[in-house]
């Protein structure tokens, strides 16, 4: 048996993750949450996963349910009480990864440090990279753990709302950074929500989350360092947005491996923004 990890660093990678798999204090999650803008999106996910994962369900789970955006962030009492019937500890180590390679693992990533807790990271490559290299997995089940003693330590000036956005669209010292595409940014293309207006936050400027991937991996810091450098945001604090929340989360996991701390992920993202007649939108 292993002995405990302490992660010190966003990302892992597969052959890190399968080096460790028998360590006493490793969590692994399974992130995924399916697309809304992909129809196909369900054949994309798979029955099998990496052997012990536990499924955080962020959808039915770890979002306030009947709020009225989705994702909504839940309450640190009541993320704590969900972790711990995950069976996560304060010494847990947690690893987290999606069926799609980087895309809802991030969000999850990015909540326990929210929530105060840093020994955690995103997969890189995720499942799909996990089987190509054809580690071990099993069929898709539910483990059953005792109740963990995870605290949470909530950060709230890692996750703003929509008054703290409409703040930083005039203050020069930040930038507002969205990961949608470039055709919903600039209205090219209608929301995948029929309810919301088309359009962007005033003064953001558009980072598709695709763009600091190669495939299922994220690209090089050093190839993610050009992305930021090229829109200028030296020196300021970034928000990331994105519809829901998810894919914003991705932004902030490249921010942070290039050493940036002053960042932050709006929550509600565009599927509030959008849906909030008295917000101004550009085009």
């Amino acid at each position: 048996m292993c002995k405990s990890l302490q992660i010190n660093k966003p990302l892992v990678s597969v052959n890190w993750l399968y080096q460790h798999l028998d360590a006493t204090n490793l969590v692994v999650l399974n992130g995924t949450l399916p697309k809304v803008a992909l129809k196909e999106n369900q054949s994309i996910l798979v029955d099998n996963q990496i052997p012990n994962t536990r499924f955080f369900d962020i959808k039915k789970e770890f979002s306030i349910q009947g709020a009225q955006f989705p994702n909504t962030a839940l309450k640190p009492v009541d993320f704590q009480e969900k972790a711990r019937k995950l069976g996560i500890n304060k010494d847990s180590c947690i690893v987290v990864y999606d069926e799609y390679g980087i895309y809802s693992s991030a969000r999850v990533w990015w909540i326990f440090k929210t929530m105060g807790f840093d020994n955690v990271a995103v997969l890189d490559g995720g499942f799909p990279l996990w089987k190509t290299h054809e580690f071990p997995v099993e069929k898709k089940q539910t483990h059953f753990y005792s109740k963990g003693n995870f605290t949470a330590n909530y950060n709230q000036e890692l996750l703003i709302n929509a008054a703290n956005v409409l703040a930083a669209v005039s203050d020069s010292k930040k930038q507002i950074l969205d990961a949608r595409s470039s055709d919903r940014f600039f209205s090219l293309v209608s929301e995948p929500r029929a309810e919301l207006r088309s359009g962007h936050i005033p003064n953001s400027k558009n980072l598709p989350y695709t763009s600091l991937l190669n495939g299922t991996i994220l690209k090089s810091t050093k190839d993610i360092e050009k992305l930021f450098t090229a829109l200028k945001v030296e020196k300021k604090q970034l928000i990331f947005s994105c519809g829901s929340g998810v894919t914003a989360c991705v932004l902030a996991l490249g921010a942070t491996l290039l050493g940036c701390n002053n960042v932050a992920v709006y929550d509600g993202s565009w599927t509030e923004w959008g849906s909030l007649q008295y917000l101004p939108i550009e085009k």
